[in-house]
């Protein structure tokens, strides 16, 4: 499996202790996560939560807050990493994201009408408020949203030859119309509807109950469990059309399917969390850089890392905004630029 942005640059022997390091740093940055957030609660409390018997603020803070939200977000940062390292293999694009196939784009204009527009067909005739619309909706407003304008971006691309480049055009030119029509339909009826909005938009685990894990965990399980069985075609996906074909590849039916994958990943955290920005961008080439030439490596790395960013920009989001927490997708956006810069300076 090849991202063909960067080289890597780390030998043999260091490659052999990514993986541990990165499992010990998804460790870490759960614990991290558990025992530090907005509320400061003495270590010994939350070591009593989770043995089953601290106090009830405690339980209530540990279990009802922290725990699914961490949940969510390593499910979530999951989910981004994958689909876009698998969008990045099969268009052979180095900055391939969900954004690229309007992923992103769909679910947000999905989202946006509903939040825009729900209240009068939730309660019609009222004046419904954005506290009267039934907020659990949105993770399968956005889901179908997302795997909707991925639909479309697949049947525009397969009218010609479906291929990378013709899926790459289709999915700018589509993004570029539903992103606009978002945007316009924020700025002209966006009213009181409008937090909540730029809340999901930034991208973040604010108020993520169980129920959000839970709508992404049959996901992940689904996802991961047909990593093995596509890992071939996608290797060969990542070579030119011909060049697959040549080793017997029905190409077709290989892109669809992880096409599907990478939508279905994308489209069902994009619901739960909004748009991060630069997960499935960035983390697939950190994977690519520090794995060396140990490619077996980069899926798992890419899987791993995809949790911790996700999980520390949260925890950084949450602390150095304290009360007013700073989105995911702003943290994600500050750091991963000098990441992006830094790996870029390290490619031949």
């Amino acid at each position: 499996m090849t991202v063909h942005s960067l080289r890597p640059g780390a030998g043999p022997a260091s490659s052999r202790i990514f993986l541990p390091a990165s499992f010990a740093l998804f460790l870490l940055s759960l614990v991290l996560a558990v025992f530090f957030g907005v509320v400061d609660l003495p270590p010994g409390d939350v070591a009593a939560t989770l043995l089953g018997h601290g106090s009830p603020e405690a339980q209530a803070i540990i279990l009802d807050i922290r725990l699914p939200r961490i949940a969510t977000g390593v499910l979530a940062g999951i989910h981004f990493a994958l689909a876009g390292f698998l969008l990045q293999n099969i268009t052979r694009n180095p900055l391939a994201d969900p954004s690229l196939v309007g992923i992103s784009q769909g679910a947000t204009l999905s989202v946006t009408l509903f939040l825009l527009f729900g209240a009068h067909a939730y309660a019609p005739g009222s004046s419904a408020q954005i506290t009267e619309i039934p907020l659990h909706w949105l993770p399968g407003i956005g889901l179908l949203g997302g795997l909707a304008a991925c639909v479309v971006v697949y049947a525009l691309a397969l009218q010609a030859d479906l291929g990378p480049l013709r899926l790459t055009l289709a999915g700018i030119a589509v993004g570029a119309v539903l992103h606009a029509v978002a945007i316009g339909l924020i700025a002209g009826w966006g009213s009181t509807r409008i937090e909540v909005l730029l809340e999901w938009l930034s991208g973040s685990l604010y108020a993520r109950t169980w129920r959000h894990a839970v709508f992404l965990l049959p996901f992940t399980i689904v996802g991961l469990a047909v990593l093995p069985l596509i890992r071939r075609p996608l290797d060969l996906l990542s070579l030119s059309t011909p060049v697959a074909r040549s080793f017997g590849l029905a190409y077709r039916p290989a892109f669809s399917l992880v096409l599907l994958l990478s939508a279905c990943l994308a489209s069902s955290a994009v619901g739960v969390v909004g748009p991060i920005v630069f997960v499935g961008l960035i983390v697939p080439h950190f994977a690519c850089f520090v794995a060396g030439r140990h490619s077996a490596l980069r899926l798992p790395l890419t899987i791993t890392l995809g949790a911790v960013t996700v999980t520390l920009a949260d925890l950084v989001g949450r602390l150095a905004g304290q009360a007013d927490e700073i989105p995911i997708g702003v943290v994600t956006a500050l750091c991963g630029v000098p990441v992006l810069i830094a790996l870029l300076r390290k490619t031949p």
